[in-house]
């Protein structure tokens, strides 16, 4: 099983066997993800919540789903690269953030944001 740095290193020979550094810089990184992720969304389009519950058990979905999710990881491995960040420490202290931010005695079963009003 690879770990992020492995999987880093394996994108990047990838990546390098193509000459496609070029291209990747920060901000095209971005917008890549963002491209990405709306293929991802894409595949929700027009579809209700039962209809999704539904596609989870079609391999076709399943596939796409995973391919997208897939995109969507491996250009944030490369922004997380091009820009030096830890990706595991960054969630770490992400999660330790939002812990602050939406303690469990005043945020739990709501999905109000902490800006909003209790």
């Amino acid at each position: 099983m690879a770990d992020i740095a492995m999987l880093t290193e394996a994108l990047l020979k990838f990546r390098d066997d193509r000459n496609w550094k070029q291209f990747h810089t920060l901000k095209d990184l971005i917008l890549s993800l963002n491209l990405e992720s709306a293929e991802l969304l894409e595949l929700m389009q027009w579809k209700t919540n039962e209809e999704v519950s539904a596609l989870k058990s079609e391999s076709n979905f399943v596939e796409a789903l995973k391919d997208e999710c897939a995109d969507v990881f491996l250009y944030l491995l490369l922004i997380a690269e091009e820009a030096g960040i830890d990706l595991i420490q960054a969630a770490e202290s992400k999660l330790q953030k939002n812990a602050a931010k939406y303690p469990v005695d005043q945020f739990y079963g709501s999905a109000k944001k902490y800006t909003q009003p209790s």
